[in-house]
């Protein structure tokens, strides 16, 4: 609980750095488990540059673009009501969905050699629903986490999908 009420402080201190140092640490996490649980490379076998490589990502771009959409999000539509929060999951699924996906994946794409076809495809199933609850259930300043968080398993499919050898 203590580490959790910091980490609120700090959130309210300074909402931006702490939601884009989330986002890259979640996305260092995801590659973490992947390498570590999925792939089972251990300690001396982990690829400390792959893991930076995802936490790069989060912090210089996966951060910044979503914490600043969802800041538009909001302003665009306030409120938390059911019909508010469909409204935004459905901008966010017909609008910023399509042209974030059309950056991050040729991003990752180009750092690891993904097909942006397959991880199109595991996204159209899973995150509708994500942003449905987190648009209705989730204080603006901790939509970014919330997301990450979820994130952190996609993150590790996507991190052994791109270093599958």
């Amino acid at each position: 609980m203590a580490l959790w009420r910091a980490y609120q402080r700090a959130l309210a201190a300074h909402p931006w750095k702490v939601q884009v140092l989330t986002a890259g640490s979640l996305m260092g996490l995801g590659d973490i488990i992947s390498q570590q649980l999925v792939e089972r490379r251990g300690l001396q076998e982990h690829q400390r540059g792959r893991t930076l490589t995802m936490m790069s990502l989060g912090c210089g771009f996966v951060g910044p673009v979503v914490g600043g959409w969802y800041k538009v999000l909001d302003r665009f539509i306030p409120g938390t009501t059911k019909v508010d929060a469909l409204k935004k999951m459905m901008l966010d699924q017909g609008g910023f969905a399509p042209c974030f996906l059309g950056c991050f994946l040729p991003l990752v794409g180009a750092l690891n050699g993904l097909s942006a076809k397959d991880n199109w495809a595991k996204l159209q199933r899973l995150w509708p629903a994500v942003q449905l609850a987190n648009f209705y259930l989730v204080p603006l300043h901790y939509r970014l986490a919330v997301v990450q968080c979820v994130a952190v398993i996609w993150n590790s499919y996507l991190s052994w999908k791109a270093h599958r050898l």
